[in-house]
């Protein structure tokens, strides 16, 4: 546990006074707890609205939805569209006055289509990545009542974002959400670099807050910064938040509960692994990803799978003539329990899953630990130990 500087006793209490709540460009969360966007068909409206319902951001991620919601009557991309209409109002149904968002990764082919598809349909937050996001304001209509928020895993992608962004749109984040190294699913480092010490989140998001203080106090907007990346326990909330971060992204903690949108055999796969079984893969989209160990990406890996035709055209920067299998089929079968055919992306502590809980659960133990740390290093500062 880091330890806070000495501090007077009288601060003591006005810690204690401290509310959890924060801003999203004036939308008020509750609790500083965004579940983090997974696809395909991880967290859909059933999670989503789930984390709503407990004060934080519940995310539908966008990525193949055509394949989960499919309809003969339209192509994939088309039933992409269709398929996030449908989330988004299960989700409001389901969670009237939670707050929701919705992931779309920069790197789809549709991307635009469903961007302007999420603000039309008056999504709380777009949260954005897999590449810079740097014309995603010029999509927001008059009457939008959409947040935009990019991810980034460095400080230099977020004074490039909120530069491009002021200078074309007259717009700044609502909030940066910075990935760090032990994610799950794709990553934004290169594959060289993500043991690298000075890749850890803590120094990441640093480096992050420092960059958007200059936009915050030359623009006079709060642009808050959201940790994610290997959080999984009330500490871990305590600590990254020690470094300037005002909220946390969490998604692997989330795929072990009975609200998550995945099937069983997919959450086995996480309470099965152990800490070995987490790896680094090499994606078809060209980025580096981290998933657990099957028998699917051990063929892979032996060469036994061959190039085939890309059957969806749903990522711009996927080259099908030298990957060895489409990544969005992947995704979809184990989405379906296909283990044999597919694999789970997953953070670096998907192993630490036992069993399967509920969202409530996760939340009133996440909320504890983290009152309990920062109880602890408050008595550790006043006592003026080291």
């Amino acid at each position: 546990m880091r330890i806070l500087q000495k501090i007077k006793r009288e601060d003591y209490f006005k810690m204690q006074k401290n509310k959890r709540e924060f801003s999203i460009g004036g939308l008020k969360i509750k609790i500083p707890i965004i579940q983090g966007g997974m696809g395909v068909g991880v967290s859909l409206s059933g999670l989503a609205a789930s984390v709503a319902n407990e004060g934080g951001v519940g995310v539908i991620s966008a990525a193949g939805l055509g394949l989960v919601h499919r309809n003969p009557l339209l192509n994939y991309l088309e039933a992409n569209i269709e398929g996030l209409q449908n989330e988004i109002r299960k989700a409001k149904e389901k969670s009237t006055k939670g707050v929701i968002g919705v992931n779309i990764m920069v790197a789809m082919t549709n991307f635009t289509d469903l961007v302007r598809t999420s603000i039309s349909e008056k999504i709380d937050i777009i949260f954005s990545g897999g590449g810079l996001p740097l014309d995603l304001p010029k999509f927001l209509i008059p009457d939008s009542i959409t947040k935009l928020v990019p991810i980034i895993s460095s400080g230099r992608a977020a004074k490039i974002i909120c530069d491009k962004w002021k200078s074309r749109y007259d717009y700044l984040p609502d909030a940066i959400v910075v990935e760090g190294p032990k994610a799950g699913g794709h990553l934004g480092f290169k594959k060289s670099l993500l043991e690298n010490p000075n890749n850890s989140l803590d120094m990441i998001v640093s480096d992050v807050v420092k960059e958007v203080k200059v936009f915050e106090d030359k623009y006079k907007k709060e642009i808050p910064v959201i940790a994610g990346g290997g959080i999984y326990t009330g500490e871990d909330i305590y600590n990254i938040m020690q470094h300037g971060a005002k909220a946390v992204q969490i998604g692997t903690r989330f795929v072990t509960t009975k609200e998550c949108d995945a099937p069983m055999k997919f959450k086995q796969i996480y309470i099965d692994a152990s800490e070995n079984d987490v790896e680094i893969i090499d994606s078809p989209v060209g980025m580096p990803g981290r998933a657990v160990k099957s028998s699917f990406l051990e063929k892979v890996k032996q060469g036994f799978k061959i190039p085939v035709k890309c059957p969806f055209h749903c990522i711009k920067s996927c080259n099908m003539s030298s990957s060895p299998y489409c990544i969005m089929l992947a995704l979809y079968n184990a989405y379906k329990g296909n283990m044999n055919n597919g694999f789970a992306f997953a953070g670096t502590n998907a192993y630490k899953a036992t069993s399967i809980s509920t969202v409530k659960e996760i939340f009133a133990e996440l909320l504890s630990d983290w009152q309990i740390a920062k109880d602890n290093a408050i008595k550790i500062a006043l006592s003026g130990k080291k």
